[in-house]
Formats: C-alpha cells, sequence, structure tokens
C-alpha cells in the first residue's frame, strides 16, 4: 500500500515517523510532497521516503493520500489533483483542521472515499488521541485501515462529525491545559524548595501515571480519587481546596469557552 503525504509540516512527518519506525509501511511506499523544498528534503533526508516533484506526481504513485495542508490551501490543492483523483481513485485522508467531508467533496467532480481525521499534537511522541469519520463511499477495510495507521501515533475512534468541534476542544485545545497542570504542578514544588527539573519530572510523569489509570482500570475518576484520600490525610485537605478555589468550574469554562471560539472561527 503506497501512502502519500501532501504537506510535510509537524503533523505530516508525526505520522510518517509513527508509520516507518513500526514498519506498518516501508519508507520506499511512503511518498512525500511539499510547496518548501527545505521540507521536502528533511523528510526525505530522515526517513528516506520518496519525494515527488509535484501534487499530482504524488497522487500518481499513491493508493492513499494524506492532505496534510493548511485549511486556506486545500481547495486549491484539490482543484489541481481533482483530475488525477478521478482516474485513480485513491482513498482520500484529510487532517486539514475545520474543514469537513462535505467540504472536500464539493472540491471534487467525481465521488471518492474519504475519511476525514483530526489528531492532536500528542502524535509527536506518539501518544495522540485521534478521532476520524468516514464517507458513505467508505467500506470496512478503509475504516480498518485508518484504525491501524492511527494507532501508530496513539489511540483513535470514530466519531460522528458532529462530534469534531467538541473533540478540537477535548483533544486538541486540552493538551495546553494538562501542560498547565503540570506546570503549575511543578512551580508549587520550586516555591516548597524543590529544583523545577525534579518537580517538573515528577509532575508529568504523576499525571501521565493517572492518565493510564483511568483508561486502564473500571474505576470511576472520583472511585480513584477517594482510593487516594485517607481520612484528615493530605490529598483530601489538597482536593477540596481545588474545589474551593473552583477547579472544576474553571475546567468547565475553559472547554466553554474554546467551544464558542470554535463556532465563530
Amino acid at each position: 500500500m503506497k501512502i502519500g503525504f501532501i504537506g510535510c509540516g509537524n503533523m505530516a512527518t508525526a505520522i510518517i515517523d509513527g508509520v516507518i519506525n513500526s514498519k506498518f509501511e516501508k519508507a520506499e511506499n511512503v511518498c512525500v510532497y511539499d510547496v518548501s523544498q527545505v521540507a521536502l528534503d528533511s523528510a526525505k533526508e530522515k526517513y528516506g521516503v520518496t519525494s515527488c516533484q509535484t501534487e499530482t506526481d504524488l497522487v500518481y504513485s499513491s493508493d492513499v493520500i494524506i492532505l496534510a495542508v493548511k485549511p486556506n490551501v486545500i481547495s486549491s490543492v484539490l482543484n489541481k489533483i481533482d483530475n488525477v483523483i478521478a482516474e485513480k481513485k485513491p482513498l482520500i485522508v484529510s487532517i486539514a483542521a475545520g474543514k469537513t467531508i462535505s467540504f472536500i467533496e464539493s472540491n471534487l467532480t467525481t465521488s471518492q472515499r474519504i475519511i476525514r481525521v483530526m489528531p492532536n499534537i500528542n502524535a509527536k511522541v506518539a501518544e495522540a488521541i485521534c478521532a476520524y469519520c468516514a464517507n458513505s463511499n467508505c467500506n470496512e477495510s478503509d475504516k480498518s485501515f485508518i484504525s491501524s495507521l492511527l494507532s501508530k501515533i496513539g489511540k483513535s475512534l470514530e466519531l460522528d462529525e458532529s462530534y469534531f468541534p467538541l473533540f478540537g476542544v477535548l483533544g486538541g485545545c486540552a493538551p495546553a491545559f494538562a501542560y498547565m497542570f503540570i506546570d503549575s504542578l511543578a512551580r508549587a514544588g520550586v516555591k516548597n524548595g524543590m529544583k523545577k527539573d525534579d518537580a517538573l519530572k515528577i509532575a508529568a510523569q504523576t499525571v501521565y501515571g493517572s492518565a493510564k489509570m483511568i483508561l486502564e482500570s473500571d474505576e470511576h475518576p472520583w472511585k480513584l480519587i477517594d482510593n487516594v484520600c485517607s481520612p484528615g490525610g493530605t490529598t483530601i485537605e489538597g482536593v477540596t481546596s481545588l474545589q474551593a478555589d473552583g477547579f472544576e468550574t474553571a475546567v468547565c469554562n475553559a472547554v466553554d469557552k474554546s467551544l464558542e471560539k470554535d463556532k465563530k472561527l
């Protein structure tokens, strides 16, 4: 299966890295194109992929094309490759933020198999959460393929496209919220006399392990909280302090504000 990437930005290279390092596909079967020759040369040198000189060349060389370009140029890219897509009929996968399947369909003159994917920044360390949805032309094999590919950069789930704006907040914005929480824990450690590097390592690993506990246990988060809180102990003191200071409300408000902003874009 030959996979072509139009665009060699951060997200594309994160996916390429996962695809090749996991041996999901051989490097020579991965084709790349980018308007930046520097980005193209860098991807070729680092991963050993096949570089293409035009978008059209890439589509001719690929069974799957991944549109990893900025949303404001996706229309012009689709217009350039429309005729070749009509001839080759590759599986089209888009990771362009905010561009719906119907938008992609409207920029093509023929009916094609299209999957929309929304990854997040943690793909860089193969711990992303990705959502995907497919149009009615796609079959189970297409969905299985994209699910397997996304497993190389983290976890994925098929999600109704109507939930993509909310996923964009919970999966796309929330890493920044988590980074803030980790940094705040570390700074509190510094305030109490610990070196920042040590405090940051402790805080980050604690959050990582806590997330793994939620994902791998059958316990509700509040049950896990109760398990850590001894009567009259230090943890319950901290938990009630967070509640009193509006921790849960602040998080909920951050999600609401981000989603509100998304609707205005």
